[in-house]
Order: structure tokens, then sequence, then C-alpha cells
């Protein structure tokens, strides 16, 4: 049998990766990076040695990237990076599940339909799967940016948007600090779950706990919110637990004085390794002189994504509600 474009990727990358790896001594990820850059750039930097130099050569002469999707290269990609990710103990080198980061490009379309340009904004990044995912749904001219601490991570993102030829400009920092960015039109992000350690900073913000360390995952909807224009969106994926926390009660009170909850969107238990790392997506809208809100919020509960046909049930049901909700959006 032929080979698809995704996996014919992915062995190359993965094939290159583990080559440089047993060449440098690096952990895979940080080859993969490697991997990436030779291939994006079509060549092999001066300081490797002979051996690795002509093996690497030879690799570059097997794969042809200019004849492949977009889509094909995305998933090629990740396939390599979820490798990658399973050998890593990092809580944080974890990547946002295809399907949910579909939905998300779903509802960011749907609430930007009509715009002709827009400026979008994921402050929590990772390896710049959410948000390749979400452009690649995008039909209009975007303005796309991009932040993440992670060094690791921010190189495998610059790479991964640079190879499915996306142009966002990325900020390598603490998504928490102050950006030079101005305002835009949608805040996307799979929120980093836990305690923000820096207290100094997190006293900033009107989501701060009254004593010991903040959720990161509150200050980063704030953060999110102070950064979207009037009138913007923010597509948030929550843990499940958000509103039940016991800071909870701050957070109602946040999002009450300063947005409209346009829907939350619950997701499949099956779509996650335990019940424990459940997942949501909050739908924002900030709130503005012109704003109104909306009298039903988009409440939904995902069936299973492998179930096709109760899949594109409940799309028609939430197609019809952005259509009956248009003019309040």
């Amino acid at each position: 049998m032929e080979k698809s474009n995704v996996e014919h990727l992915f062995e190359w990358l993965d094939q290159t990766s583990e080559l440089l790896g047993k060449h440098i001594d690096e952990p895979y990820l940080e080859s993969l990076t490697n991997a990436m850059d030779v291939l994006f750039y079509q060549d092999v930097p001066k300081d490797m040695d002979d051996i690795l130099t002509n093996k690497l050569e030879k690799a570059l002469k097997d794969i042809d990237i200019s004849s492949f999707k977009t889509e094909e290269i995305r998933k090629g990609i990740q396939l390599a990076i979820l490798k990658g990710m399973k050998d890593s103990t990092q809580q944080q080198h974890l990547m946002t599940p295809e399907t949910v980061a579909l939905i998300v490009g779903y509802l960011a379309d749907k609430l930007t339909s009509g715009k002709e340009k827009i400026r979008i904004f994921d402050p929590a990044s990772g390896t710049g799967n959410l948000i390749t995912t979400v452009l690649e749904r995008l039909k209009q001219d975007v303005d796309a940016f991009a932040s993440e601490v992670d060094p690791t991570l921010i190189q495998l993102a610059v790479l991964n948007a640079n190879l499915q030829s996306k142009k966002i400009e990325f900020f390598h920092q603490d998504s928490l600090r102050p950006f030079l960015l101005d305002p835009v039109d949608l805040v996307v992000a799979d929120l980093p779950v836990g305690y923000y350690p820096d207290d100094l900073r997190a006293s900033e913000f009107e989501l701060r706990a009254d004593e010991g360390h903040s959720y990161a995952h509150h200050l980063f909807i704030e953060q999110g919110l102070y950064y979207t224009k009037e009138a913007g969106y923010g597509v948030y994926i929550i843990p499940e637990f958000l509103f039940e926390s016991e800071q909870a009660g701050k957070l109602n009170q946040f999002l009450n004085k300063h947005a409209h909850i346009i829907g939350v969107i619950r997701l499949p238990e099956s779509a996650f390794t335990s019940e424990r790392n459940q997942k949501s997506i909050l739908i924002l809208q900030k709130k503005g002189e012109q704003t109104k809100g909306v009298k039903q919020p988009l409440l939904v509960q995902m069936p299973s994504f492998k179930n096709a046909k109760a899949m594109s049930d409940i799309l028609g049901q939430m197609n019809t509600w952005f259509q009956a909700n248009k003019n309040n959006l």
C-alpha cells in the first residue's frame, strides 16, 4: 500500500529526529526542532560533522514538502510531536486533541464571519497546533499572534507555522506579563491549569487569590479579555471544574462584570485520558457599549467524536443556533 503524505512526513521527521538524537545526544523534542529546521530551510547546518551532513542531505532528497497540503503537514508534525511528548514528563508538554482544535476552529469561523479582516491571539500556544488549526478554518485576512514561555515548545510552534506557511507573530515570554500588542478580535487558548507562581505579578489581576497562589487558568481568562477589543470574543478550552473550585465565585463576578457568556460546550469524556483531565469550551464576548449578549446561551453536550451521525446532528443544531442569534453576536 502506498503511504499517505501524513505517514510519509511523520516517518521522515521521526527517523531524522532519531538520527539527530543519536549523533547529538539530546531529547527527542529538541531533535525534532532540528529536523523541522532542516526540512524548512532545505539545508543542513554547517556545524554538523560530515557523516551526519551526508545522511541529512540524503534524507532531504526523499521528501518534497512543497507538494504536501497544509493539513497533511500539520497532521504529520502533530504525530511526531505527540511521540516526543510521550517521553516527556513535563505537564505543559501536552497537545490540544485534534478534534477539540477543529471545534474551536469551527466556533472561531462562526463568531468572525462577516468580518473581512481580523486579529487573533493565542496566549498559551504550546506547539502551535491550536492556532494553526483555527487559522486553517478562517477565510478572511488574519493577523495572528501567539505566546509561549517554554523554549522548546515555541521553537516547535514557529517551525510548525513556517512549514504550514502560516504567518504568526510569536512572543517568547510569560504570557501573564504585559504584551506589546494592540487588542484583537478573537482570543483562543487551551488554558494551562494550575497555580501561577509569581504572586507579585498576580496581585495586579482582579482574579488574584485572596491568599496563596492564584489560579493560572483564571488569570489567563482575565489577560485574554484585557487584550480583546470591545465586543470581541474569547474561545477557551477550560477544565471541567472551572466553575466549581473555591475561587469560582470570584470568577463568576468578574465574568458578569466584563463579559457575556455566549456558550459552554461540554466535550465528551472519551476525548480525554481520564475524568480528571475532562475539558469544556467556554465562549465569551467582551462587553461593550453596543453588545447585548444572547438570551439563550449555546449549551451543548458533545457526543463521542466517533459517532458521525450524532456529531452531524449536533453541528446542525449549533448552525441553527448561530443563525438565530447572529443579530446579537
